[in-house]
């Protein structure tokens, strides 16, 4: 009997998965959820529901949407934006398809503004990574999402990914980026060892910037401030954890990427994510300020996410996150992208508890593979 209702289950799960919609306990949950995303994103629409996008999920050229009632059960919502729309400047036929990564959907004004990564189509010098990062806008946060313009927001003279929008009550706007490491070699003493071992020639840095937005999304106030960066020092607290990709000698790349910045209490906790984002280093640490624009202090307690695989777990490739609540708005969650031994090199979507404790420290109670409870209703 045991055996029926086991084969039962399983069959309904295949079938809800292939339906476009995956249900899990109403009680409880389980990582990783069947949702083929990097770089997830939540959106919390008051009085309707979670809606997520992220990089991949079957869409071609743009960006596909799911959309839930408990953060649990999720429905495939299809493409929401094409970059085909009457205002694309991407370019499609560029390396990695035109590079339409990091989705970010935020609700302003009546209105859903996407804040996305892709190659840029004017390319004089003809620039492998030539990103660049724009806005679209539709009425609902199932687009149609439409460029608000026919180019990106602004032009740095760099390529930048990875678009974090904070709406400060100041009344202010700040844009968080990251600008790649292609062409970007830094002097440190982790690439002067690399070069000594005979590893790597140079070694190339990204770097987290963050930058005032015009009212209308149209341009950018004053000049881009750098806010993190990998460290410099080998005996820096954050340098063996943020250079595990070239100790490792995986790669002569170090990335501080993926920024997700919200304020709780006077404080602004910025996350962010370091290393090989195709890699099992793949980690998620934090960075504090009191203004939007830092300095900002990194955490001691970093990293706050990473594999779990050298303690006995399944998980690798933790990163590029961004925080959501329950329904009940009570408990605080950490969306975030991962891989598994049964998922292989495919990046899939976890859903995991953060807190933030008494003295200000940030905790990610993560990554998880056994059931828990279910968000608070």
């Amino acid at each position: 009997m045991k055996q029926i209702i086991k084969f039962f289950g399983s069959f309904l799960l295949i079938l809800s998965f292939n339906n476009g919609s995956f249900a899990q306990s109403a009680n409880t949950y389980q990582n990783p959820l069947p949702v083929k995303f990097g770089d997830p994103y939540v959106l919390h629409v008051k009085g309707d529901k979670y809606y997520m996008y992220g990089t991949g999920g079957g869409a071609k050229n743009g960006f596909a949407a799911y959309s839930s009632l408990d953060l649990v059960n999720w429905k495939d919502e299809g493409q929401v934006f094409y970059a085909s729309n009457q205002n694309g400047w991407s370019d499609s036929t560029a390396a990695w398809d035109g590079a339409y990564w990091a989705p970010e959907v935020y609700a302003h004004n009546g209105k859903f503004y996407m804040f996305y990564c892709a190659q840029w189509k004017e390319n004089p010098g003809k620039e492998l990574e030539n990103f660049r990062i724009g806005v679209a806008v539709a009425n609902k946060p199932t687009g149609p999402f439409i460029d608000l313009s026919n180019k990106p927001i602004f032009d740095p003279g760099y390529p930048i990914i990875d678009a974090n929008v904070l709406f400060d009550k100041s009344g202010k706007i700040y844009l968080y980026y990251s600008r790649c490491c292609y062409k970007h070699p830094v002097e440190s003493e982790v690439a002067t060892w690399a070069k000594q071992k005979g590893w790597f020639e140079s070694i190339e840095e990204s770097w987290v910037y963050g930058v005032e937005l015009k009212p209308d999304f149209s341009g950018v106030i004053g000049e881009p401030v750098l806010l993190l960066r990998p460290p410099v020092k080998m005996d820096d607290k954050q340098a063996e954890w943020e250079s595990r990709s070239v100790t490792s000698k995986e790669v002569n790349r170090r990335w501080t990427e993926g920024s997700a910045i919200f304020k709780k209490g006077n404080t602004y906790y910025m996350m962010y994510s370091a290393n090989y984002f195709g890699g099992k280093n793949y980690a998620v640490g934090y960075a504090t300020s009191k203004s939007p624009l830092g300095p900002f202090t990194k955490a001691a307690n970093n990293p706050v996410l990473q594999k779990n695989s050298e303690r006995g777990g399944v998980v690798t490739g933790t990163g590029h996150n961004s925080v959501t609540y329950s329904p009940d708005g009570q408990e605080m969650f950490c969306v975030y992208h991962a891989r598994t031994l049964s998922t292989g090199e495919e990046r899939v979507v976890f859903i995991d508890r953060m807190r933030i404790l008494k003295d200000g420290k940030l905790v990610v109670e993560g990554p998880t593979t056994t059931s828990q409870a279910a968000p608070t209703k």
